[in-house]
């Protein structure tokens, strides 16, 4: 890739591989995750503004830890390393 390394690191992370991948734990580990954190307000019916963003932080996290360790494994194979 040429450019920037952030240039590079953003490409990866946007590729549809890396997305399709991370967009799977989402639905998977952000699922688990809101069960634990924010099920028992859901069942109360407790959903407003405050509630309704911390599950999209929630959900950002797998997305978040997903792409960047898909990306670096990318980089890893790429360079002719094994990632770590």
């Amino acid at each position: 890739m040429t450019g920037s390394p952030e240039r590079a690191w953003l490409a990866l992370a946007t590729s549809r591989n890396v997305v399709r991948r991370a967009l799977g734990m989402v639905a998977i580990v952000g699922a688990v995750l809101i069960t634990i954190n924010h099920g028992d307000a859901l069942l109360r019916g407790d959903l407003d503004r405050a509630r309704i963003l911390k599950i999209g932080l929630t959900l950002l996290v797998p997305y978040c830890v997903s792409t960047y360790s898909s990306v670096a494994a990318l980089r890893a194979v790429a360079r002719g390393s094994k990632p770590r």
